[in-house]
């Protein structure tokens, strides 16, 4: 293992310095959301294993109850970590070595690639890097996922003159997709998949509407959410609409789009007095310019199915905004 650590090593210092390296690369290649982690078996079925599976395989990020990991791990034997098995679009690698190290590199082995390295000198380093930096790696994997997600669906794209005119955004959102409701400026896109549907709306908000502070922030979101919901998207019978779910509340976080303040919120939607409910993901992001927030949010309404690739590609497709006035 520490010869397949120190060869590693050699192969990164050597196409770091080579400006041409892509040109010479290979494609990646795997599924949205897969992570190839290279290990020794001893370690992988010790507790670096377990450490490994509690942060890589967590369930999905605020949704309580969720069966779905954020990333469907692969463990690969170094033996064998050779030829394509180094084309895993997400590779992390851990390995036991006489300094304690964590770092994270572009396209070593294939493009686009991001290689983590957790290592350390004995088992409680190791698991003790892991929970201090698997934030920060799971963040750079998402992010390259994200980048994927958009690349796959860029060349068959869906016309959103439309939203253009009205609300004055672009979005990359795939030609499966289709406007299913459209009043004022508010929009509803829609995409049939097995068990349900794919879902985004998009609308406006007053800038300043949200509170800065935590909780009037997060109580703020679901009564906007709730009042959507009510106007725009009914049940199947009078009475009946889009709320947040209430047994959780929902995880909210700041973050950049597009250089651009965003608040993201996840969680569970419920249809008011009737049985039916999924995932969400929310996100308000500022336009200081126009005095507003556009605010773009995906729900997958599919019971007995797996959501959380979907859910992933209406985060994908939300985050490729841009603003055109």
């Amino acid at each position: 293992m520490k010869n397949f650590l120190k060869i590693s090593l050699l192969v990164t210092i050597f196409w770091s310095c080579n400006e041409m390296k892509e040109k010479y690369l290979p494609q990646s290649n795997g599924q949205i959301n897969s992570l190839a982690i290279v290990i020794d078996n001893q370690l992988w079925n010790g507790a670096i294993g377990d450490s490994l599976r509690y942060y890589f395989a967590q369930p999905l990020e605020g949704i309580p109850g969720s069966y779905e990991p954020i990333f469907s791990l692969h463990q690969i034997p170094p033996s064998i970590f050779k030829g394509n098995t180094r084309n895993s679009r997400n590779i992390l690698i851990v390995d036991t070595e006489s300094q304690n190290r964590v770092d994270i590199r572009d396209t070593l082995y294939a493009k686009p690639q991001k290689v983590a390295f957790i290592i350390g000198q004995t088992t409680d380093d190791i698991v003790e890097q892991i929970r201090v930096y698997s934030s920060k790696i799971i963040k750079a994997f998402k992010e390259n996922e994200v980048r994927e997600s958009q690349l796959r669906f860029k060349n068959s794209l869906n016309k959103t003159d439309e939203i253009v005119n009205k609300l004055g955004i672009k979005l990359m959102i795939p030609s499966v997709y289709s406007v299913v409701k459209q009043e004022n400026n508010f929009f509803w896109i829609e995409r049939r998949i097995k068990g349900g549907t794919s879902n985004i709306i998009i609308y406006e908000m007053p800038l300043g509407s949200i509170p800065s502070e935590y909780i009037a922030r997060s109580e703020s979101i679901v009564r906007m959410r709730d009042s959507i919901g009510q106007k725009y998207i009914p049940g199947r019978e009078e009475g009946m609409y889009m709320i947040t779910g209430k047994a959780f509340a929902p995880s909210t976080y700041e973050l950049k789009i597009k250089n651009r303040f965003a608040i993201e919120s996840r969680g569970l939607w419920e249809m008011k007095d009737f049985l039916l409910g999924g995932p969400f993901v929310n996100y308000i992001i500022e336009d200081t310019k126009n005095q507003r927030y556009i605010v773009a949010e995906g729900f997958v309404s599919a019971p007995g199915f797996a959501k959380r690739d979907y859910l992933f590609e209406l985060e994908s497709i939300i985050k490729s905004i841009e603003f055109v006035k």
